[in-house]
């Protein structure tokens, strides 16, 4: 089986930001074995019922603004693959769960600068899936368990979001302090994941502390759900690295072995 794993792709910057989690995913594709393909649940596609990439030649979306021109001109030319996109769907729907082809969408920045740090050779073939966010927690757990025969032949389920999120705090320029309301939040996550309590963690809204200040909305944290899921009932979770960027960005990474 091949571990789903939650990363937290931090700004679309990462990719030349001299921070640690920016090293740590330079690194990450060299020490996992290479996935048969990569199925990305990133924060930055959100559709009213669950959308999959299936374009053989998925474009590179630039879905940001303000940034340097560098920016603008990145390409992740990783291909699709239409046939497993068909399968996620049927997996979806098996589980109850309405699923739509999307034939022209392609990889945001939420999937393509991760992998471009941990994959530089875009040469595994790469598909996204949106997310529901209206629907919570509880359902992006469903979705990851839909897809946990997917990781059982080799394809990498991986949640692309951020461990917090709060953009209204972020320190650009400043000391790179993590403050406390970001640290508790943080620490429970970990602490919930390591000790296998995913009732609480579908419940972190009310039980984790700080929980709406780190993720005003809650497309970042959803990511984790799908990858959870998709490691099955039991799963260990191994914290692959962390670190913060911006004072705010907890850039946690987690591996969870089924």
């Amino acid at each position: 089986m091949t571990a789903p794993i939650f990363v937290s792709h931090g700004s679309p910057t990462l990719i030349f930001d001299d921070v640690p989690a920016r090293d740590f995913l330079i690194e990450l594709g060299k020490a996992l074995p290479r996935p048969k393909a990569i199925l990305v649940a990133s924060a930055h596609w959100e559709t009213p019922e669950a959308h999959v990439t299936a374009s053989p030649a998925p474009p590179t979306i630039h879905d940001f603004g303000g940034f340097p021109e560098a920016m603008y001109t990145q390409q992740y030319p990783a291909p699709g693959e239409p046939a497993l996109a068909a399968r996620v769907k049927a997996l979806l729907e098996k589980a109850g769960i309405p699923a739509t082809l999307d034939p022209a969408r392609g990889l945001d920045h939420g999937a393509w600068v991760p992998l471009k740090l941990a994959w530089p050779q875009a040469d595994i073939p790469v598909l996204q899936l949106s997310l529901q966010t209206h629907l919570g927690p509880a359902h992006h757990l469903k979705l990851g368990q839909a897809l946990r025969p997917l990781a059982e032949e080799g394809v990498l389920i991986l949640g692309s979001g951020s461990l917090t999120h709060d953009l209204r705090s972020v320190s650009w320029h400043g000391p790179n302090t993590e403050p406390d309301w970001v640290k508790s939040f943080g620490d429970w996550v970990n602490t919930a994941l390591a000790e296998g309590r995913i009732d609480d963690l579908v419940n972190y809204r009310q039980l984790a502390p700080n929980a709406a200040r780190n993720h005003p909305s809650e497309e970042h944290f959803l990511p984790l759900f799908v990858a959870l899921g998709a490691a099955g009932p039991g799963a260990q979770m191994e914290r692959l690295h962390t670190s913060v960027t911006f004072s705010v960005l907890r850039m946690d990474v987690f591996e969870f072995a089924g």
